[in-house]
């Protein structure tokens, strides 16, 4: 026997197979048309542009890629420099606080009552 959920009783029911699997009504299909690119398209309308079409900024991706892949010992996310050095200490220094407040916050609550 099969079973499908009942929205309105809120428990399962029996069911003829094809209302089982496919409960609630819904069917496959699939869409009528494909969904458009979203990030194939240029910033300009070539109409626009002229016969040339030009992207937001430069490719930065090589000169990324031949910063990060240089092997001078200084780890990943270190490399850009001051930026990523102030970042990595203020993140360790918000995970050593809040250990610390956590710590503190577990020994204030393993006091007993004092009434």
């Amino acid at each position: 026997m099969y079973y499908k959920f009942s929205g309105f009783t809120q428990k399962l029911t029996g069911s003829a197979p094809a209302a089982a699997l496919s409960p609630q009504g819904l069917k496959h299909g699939t869409p009528a048309e494909s969904p458009t690119m979203i990030f194939a398209t240029p910033t300009k309308v070539v109409s626009e542009a002229g016969s040339t079409v030009e992207y937001m900024g430069a490719n930065r991706v090589p000169d990324l890629q031949k910063l990060f892949q240089t092997s001078d010992g200084v780890p990943i996310h270190l490399k850009r420099g001051v930026p990523d050095r102030l970042l990595y200490r203020t993140t360790m220094a918000l995970t050593v606080g809040g250990v610390v407040y956590c710590l503190v916050a577990l020994y204030i609550a393993a006091q007993p009552n004092r009434k």
